[in-house]
């Protein structure tokens, strides 16, 4: 008898479990080159708790028939996609959230970054159930969703000018340099924020990728943070965790995709603890992937609008866009672009780490 959720199929198949072994041995190497057993809990509990919370949620979204909407421009392979339920984020973030609050200890600066990471998936929820309820691609408009993301940057920025330090508008750069912004300190955390969420958005197209490459990037961003903020270090790990528990589940061949509520928060949740930790410079070197992503987009847009010709038509500068699209139309199968994205974020870590 077919099972709705788990077959003997996916049980046997190897790719996405070997994806999964391949970021869980990624995320093993930084952890245990980097942490003592003890600081690592928050992760190892928030994966589990994720991971098993993901077989209660994902088999009541199939019930409900909350399925992803599959754009027909997009690559031809996704349409097979149509029916998976998406918007998985509201398992995995608000628990990882949890778990980050308590091992964090409920400071301040966990609390504002906890706040930041609902509120954000807040956004994402309200454009997944308006894709859900209106059964088309379109959801909130992309002003409304702006409007929604500069307006909660604005609360955390106004949060940091009474709470934190002015030192906090000094920026690190390498060799030991501090830029000091003053003012527009404020207009670039506002932005962080804002462009930080849809890169992370941007990147959620493949199976498994935004859930780790942001595991990879959380576990990074949490060890550099936690030099000053171990609290901070505690809630990047129960991200990170809850992300892999998510990647259990959105693994290829995907039962679940994170949706909106749950690439906006990621990416908002990094860009605060970047912000608060001093870590700017760092964040822009391990979220270079996220980066890339949202370059490939407006590079395509761009290319096209400046190559119209008198018919309106232009050119294409990449096959797809964001990147990975472009590659998978190239020939790259899906567990590949992941794979290999995995290793050069791993690599970007390691990088500012060492």
């Amino acid at each position: 008898m077919k099972s709705n959720y788990i077959s003997l199929n996916r049980l046997i198949n190897p790719t996405g479990w070997v994806l999964l072994i391949f970021l869980g041995a990624m995320l093993t190497i930084i952890a245990f080159g980097f942490l003592t057993l003890n600081q690592i809990l928050p992760l190892l509990l928030s994966t589990i708790a994720c991971g098993a919370l993901g077989y209660v949620v994902v088999p009541i979204l199939q019930k409900i028939k909350a399925s992803q909407i599959i754009q027909e421009d997009g690559p031809q392979s996704h349409l097979k996609k149509a029916g998976t339920p998406t918007m998985g984020g509201i398992f995995f973030i608000p628990t990882a959230v949890i778990f980050g609050l308590i091992m964090g200890g409920f400071t301040p600066e966990v609390i504002a970054v906890a706040l930041v990471t609902l509120g954000y998936g807040f956004i994402g929820w309200v454009d997944d159930w308006q894709i859900l309820r209106k059964k088309t691609n379109l959801g909130l408009t992309p002003k409304q969703k702006l409007i929604l993301q500069i307006g909660f940057s604005i609360l955390f920025c106004v949060w940091i000018y009474f709470s934190q330090s002015t030192s906090i508008t000094n920026i690190k750069l390498p060799l030991n340099l501090v830029l000091p912004l003053g003012f527009f300190f404020w207009f670039l955390a506002s932005f962080v924020m804002v462009a930080e969420s849809n890169a992370t958005n941007l990147t959620d197209g493949v199976d498994g990728l935004a859930g780790g490459t942001c595991a990879i990037a959380f576990l990074g961003l949490g060890i550099l943070a936690g030099e000053n903020h171990p609290d901070l270090l505690a809630f990047c790990l129960a991200i990170s965790g809850g992300c892999l528990g998510f990647v259990i589940h959105n693994r290829h061949k995907a039962s679940v995709f994170m949706g909106d509520t749950g690439s906006l928060a990621l990416g908002a949740s990094l860009a605060a603890v970047g912000i608060l930790s001093h870590n700017l410079w760092a964040l822009f070197i391990i979220s270079l992937l996220f980066f890339l992503e949202s370059l490939s987009v407006i590079a395509q847009v761009s290319y096209y609008k400046a190559t119209k010709d008198a018919e309106g038509k232009g050119k294409r500068l990449f096959k797809m866009a964001p990147i990975h699209h472009h590659l998978e139309l190239s020939g790259w199968s899906e567990t590949q672009i992941v794979g290999v994205f995995y290793i050069i974020n791993t690599i970007l870590v390691l990088f500012v780490l060492i």
